[in-house]
């Protein structure tokens, strides 16, 4: 009788936990904090190779400028010739030569690789079934994805500056057409434009999301924006498109160097971030849409 007793006790406790009354249910609103989530995309291996390249890339320039050292230009210096002059002109040199592309990499990894790795790995459907709401899914990952993705693009010039800082000084920023600005005077311009650099390429980031929802690849989904924007930076180099380059998400890419000047010009700049949050709405909007009526198989 005591073996049919404890036979009966144990069927009662997997009863509740079968039944689910040994453990409140969950809230959909409360599922996926932003902290774990957080926390997990740190951890992954991509993340801390991306933030190691990003502190990596002042040092291989600096390593590469100390092999070098080649000569000014006969038409007169340029950024590169400028670039071991001072702290701030390192940082400006190492900001335009990442923007066009190592930047573009890191912000269409963040988000190409959020909701595709999850589908690679066979997890989304359980996920959603915990249950998290798919808008409230795409929301947190898409909010991880840009903390990630602004930590890198500020990272950037920081870096460069402190390893700018350390080879060269701490002298004035001198642009390529004679202006010179006071070292915390170019500081604060650089960061500015690793800020504009970020609005711009949010448009990169919507992008990538919209296709990271669309496949379970995540490597086609990075590959698919960073392929966008190398296409349109090649189309906006022909002059004969005329005004049609300017509706372009890369025509504006360099707008920031006006910074470089004493007294700044905020067209472009203007110009390049409003059209930049356009395209970022419209993808993002698209990701949503597609998301929410996409049928979950894996």
């Amino acid at each position: 009788m005591s073996d049919e007793r404890q036979l009966s006790t144990r069927r009662g406790h997997v009863g509740d936990l079968v039944d689910g009354t040994a453990a409140p249910p969950a809230v959909p609103g409360r599922t996926m904090p932003l902290r774990t989530e957080l926390v997990r995309q740190l951890q992954r291996r991509r993340t801390q190779v991306a933030f190691a390249l990003v502190v990596a890339m002042p040092v291989i320039l600096w390593a590469a400028f100390s092999i070098g050292g080649g000569e000014p230009g006969a038409r007169g210096p340029s950024l590169v010739d400028l670039a071991s002059g001072s702290a701030a002109n390192f940082a400006v040199f190492t900001l335009f030569a990442s923007a066009s592309f190592l930047l573009v990499v890191l912000v269409a990894l963040f988000f190409g690789d959020t909701v595709a790795s999850e589908a690679s790995w066979a997890s989304l459907r359980y996920l959603l079934a915990v249950p998290v709401p798919r808008a409230r899914l795409l929301r947190q990952k898409a909010v991880v994805a840009a903390l990630l993705s602004v930590a890198a693009l500020l990272l950037l010039p920081v870096a460069a500056l402190v390893v700018g800082a350390l080879a060269y000084g701490t002298g004035d920023l001198v642009s390529p057409i004679g202006e010179s600005l006071p070292f915390w005077t170019a500081v604060g311009r650089v960061l500015l434009g690793a800020v504009y650099v970020t609005v711009q390429l949010s448009w990169v980031a919507g992008l990538a999301l919209l296709l990271s929802v669309g496949t379970d690849a995540p490597l086609g989904a990075v590959g698919g924006a960073v392929m966008a924007s190398i296409v349109s930076q090649i189309i906006d180099q022909i002059t004969d498109l005329g005004a049609v380059r300017d509706v372009l998400p890369t025509h504006y890419g360099d707008a920031w160097s006006a910074l470089l000047a004493t007294d700044v010009d905020w067209s472009e700049m203007t110009y390049g971030a409003f059209s930049a949050v356009c395209y970022a709405t419209l993808f993002l909007a698209l990701a949503a849409w597609r998301f929410q009526r996409k049928d979950i198989t894996s």
